[in-house]
């Protein structure tokens, strides 16, 4: 089974090729702007590492939030583009699982924390199997201790250093997670791998993407949607 992974979402850009529980091909670069000009390239280089054809491709993963608005609409329309150009399945994962699951295997529950470039940052608790406890949140650093357990938690995602500033005088300390702070398309082609192989997602709707807070812009007041 080929599997075509694919991540826009947050401060990276990156395409990977799963196959037969081994990625053979992967591209991944850290960027704050420009993953519209910088996806499909990537995506045709690891088609080409690969040694693939387009149509060998049997699965399309993508991340679907939270995340940039911009590079988050990016990531899905190509992945839907291209799952509808060649009538390839297409499932979704979140970029809070995509990093969860490319920890080390933790001894103890996590949280993982993803910047919003807002006051607010992106998070949700996993178990030390890596399964999720509670639904993704938007919610401000202070906030964050109502929703850890009692005892200790480890820290992971590229907002990890601001949740651990803002619980300086927890008992026990948090303590920060040394993996990937950022998606991976290689994990995320791994991850929708495995639920497909689960049927966990077979004959599921196309993703969508997931907001955890209304869009920054506004219309002017008084205008309406026509």
């Amino acid at each position: 089974m080929n599997v075509l992974g694919l991540d826009s979402a947050t401060e990276a850009c990156s395409a990977a090729i799963w196959r037969d529980n081994t990625i053979v091909a992967q591209r991944f670069e850290t960027m704050r702007r420009g993953h519209a000009e910088v996806l499909m390239p990537l995506v045709e280089d690891v088609m080409h590492q690969a040694g693939l054809a387009f149509s060998a491709i049997d699965l399309i993963v993508t991340t679907v939030g939270p995340g940039g608005f911009t590079g988050l609409r990016i990531g899905l329309a190509s992945a839907r583009a291209l799952a509808l150009a060649g009538r390839i399945p297409i499932i979704g994962v979140t970029t809070l699982e995509a990093v969860a699951h490319a920890q080390s295997l933790p001894d103890k529950p996590f949280l993982i924390a993803l910047d919003s470039k807002r006051s607010d940052i992106y998070v949700q608790l996993f178990d030390s199997d890596k399964r999720p406890v509670g639904k993704p949140n938007a919610m401000l650093p202070s906030d964050i201790g109502a929703i850890l357990p009692v005892g200790a938690v480890s820290v992971g995602g590229n907002a990890s250093e601001i949740v651990l500033n803002a619980h300086l005088g927890r008992q026990p300390p948090l303590e920060p997670l040394n993996g990937p702070d950022l998606p991976d398309a290689a994990i995320v082609a791994a991850l929708g791998a495995a639920q497909y192989a689960n049927n966990a997602r077979q004959g599921a709707e196309p993703p969508k993407p997931l907001y955890l807070r209304p869009p920054d812009a506004r219309l002017p007041t008084g205008k309406t949607h026509e």
